[in-house]
């Protein structure tokens, strides 16, 4: 059976050194979101680039959607335009870049 996608709504926002992508979801009050933080932050050796993925959680109040898979694509298109690289540490963002072998280069 193909995932319905949902139209969605993606903000990403500054949480103390890291980030977090916001997924509203038409119609629903539910959010979803993906969380990083920075790799070395502030420590030599060019790992100011590299962000790492942490969680992605997604209620089942909207599940089944294709939430989390447009909020690993909004970092993923993120990373392309600002140039940082993406340690997958969250399990859904690891399966992600299995199923997408185009993003490798992205991988730190």
């Amino acid at each position: 059976m193909a995932e319905e996608r949902a139209e969605v709504s993606i903000t990403h926002h500054a949480v103390g050194q890291g980030g977090k992508y916001v997924a509203d979801v038409a119609g629903s009050d539910t959010s979803g979101y993906l969380e990083w933080e920075p790799k070395g932050s502030g420590e030599t050796g060019g790992d100011d680039d590299v962000r790492i993925a942490t969680h992605t959680v997604v209620p089942p109040a909207i599940g089944g959607r294709g939430v989390a898979a447009q909020l690993v694509d909004r970092f993923v298109s993120d990373a392309r335009e600002q140039g940082f690289k993406i340690v997958p540490r969250c399990s859904y963002v690891e399966a992600q870049f299995q199923r997408h072998p185009d993003w490798s280069d992205l991988r730190a």
